[in-house]
């Protein structure tokens, strides 16, 4: 499986520019996935890898070759589209091998390879039914297939699961990852949805306006976000962002802001010296809230009783905030509870450039 590189990668429509020098590389059998808002330039990435959008300047390279003015069909990829595209006349066998039977390969091979991915995915009791006798997951089961049966170097999915309902997106994506894991081939997966990207991913490529902000395993962009964004963006329940001084009280740092004071370790005084005096934004995953005595005394505005968890809205110094706690039984609103929260779970962003201090 060859190693796939962006370099300088660029892309204009007349006189916008929608991808500027974009770099990245993705190594053999990683799963990577693209994510960011509508407009980021995502989908606009995996179409350009796929040879569907001319690249304006810069390189894609599969291995040692330099596929960026290759027709799709010379680049060694299959392609999974988020509508689907099945031919309703064909039965599920047909669909799956339509391009096999276009390369004219044995027909015998064409049924062992139909069959093995069948099984794969669990369809192999649906391959005498058409699409419209099927669910949407096993359309999309189908589309997933029809991909697969090439052995392509490298799968690409664009949004494939933002059409089903949310019960049946959780079971695609164990699906996806137990496919993922036995196939073992390049992946380049494009999504909006930031649960998708943590549960699917190996490498998350974070994008905003044709750029990337961060690229890292899903544990370094939750735990080490490189700045506001990303800290934003990646996270459910996002995390809370408020107001507050970088203030040195006889040799602690704290960040204080209206209602709140929390003690930083000693551990970051160093790195943070430059700082102090200062605005800051500061970060708080709602799961970094802990309930108990001695914490900041704040109201309950609004609950979520989801069985195990509660996620509340509170206020504090004037802000809303989102807590997630686990819970045995509801919270109602209108209660006073007390949260502390640890300084090692506090993230730091400078107000003007929004980087992670």
């Amino acid at each position: 499986m060859p190693e796939i590189r962006l370099q300088q990668l660029r892309k204009d429509y007349g006189a916008v520019n929608v991808i500027e020098n974009l770099n990245l590389e993705m190594a053999d059998g990683e799963f990577t996935v693209l994510v960011g808002p509508s407009g980021c330039g995502k989908s606009t990435t995996l179409r350009m890898i796929a040879g569907l959008e001319s690249v304006t300047g810069g390189q894609i390279m599969i291995g040692d070759r330099d596929v960026s003015l290759l027709e799709p069909k010379e680049r060694d990829l299959a392609m999974v589209f988020q509508d689907y595209a099945l031919y309703p006349h064909m039965n599920v066998a047909k669909n799956m091998s339509f391009a096999l039977r276009l390369a004219r390969m044995n027909k015998s091979d064409i049924e062992a390879r139909v069959k093995d991915v069948a099984a794969t995915l669990d369809l192999t009791a649906y391959l005498d039914r058409k699409p419209a006798e099927l669910s949407g997951g096993q359309r999309q089961r189908v589309a997933m297939g029809r991909a697969l049966v090439r052995d392509a170097g490298t799968f690409l999915f664009d949004e494939p699961l933002s059409n089903l309902d949310a019960k049946l997106r959780g079971q695609m994506r164990a699906e996806l990852a137990l496919m993922s894991q036995r196939i073992k081939k390049n992946m380049i997966y494009v999504t909006h949805d930031q649960v998708e990207a943590m549960t699917l991913g190996d490498k998350i490529v974070v994008m905003k306006f044709g750029e990337i902000m961060q690229a890292g395993t899903p544990e370094e962009l939750y735990r080490s976000p490189a700045n506001k964004f990303v800290a934003g963006f990646i996270g459910s329940p996002t995390m809370n962002f408020l107001n507050a001084e970088l203030v040195d009280d006889a040799g602690t740092l704290f960040a204080k802001g209206d209602g709140f004071s929390i003690p930083l370790p000693d551990a970051r005084k160093g790195a943070l010296q430059a700082h102090r005096d200062r605005n800051i934004h500061i970060g708080i995953r709602p799961s970094s809230f802990a309930e108990g005595p001695g914490g900041l005394k704040m109201p309950v505005i609004l609950s979520e009783y989801i069985g195990a968890q509660s996620v509340l809205i509170s206020e504090l110094g004037g802000q809303r905030v989102s807590i997630e706690i686990n819970t045995v039984a509801p919270i109602r609103a209108g209660e006073e509870r007390e949260f502390t929260v640890q300084g090692d779970e506090v993230h730091l962003f400078d107000p003007k450039t929004e980087a992670a201090l």
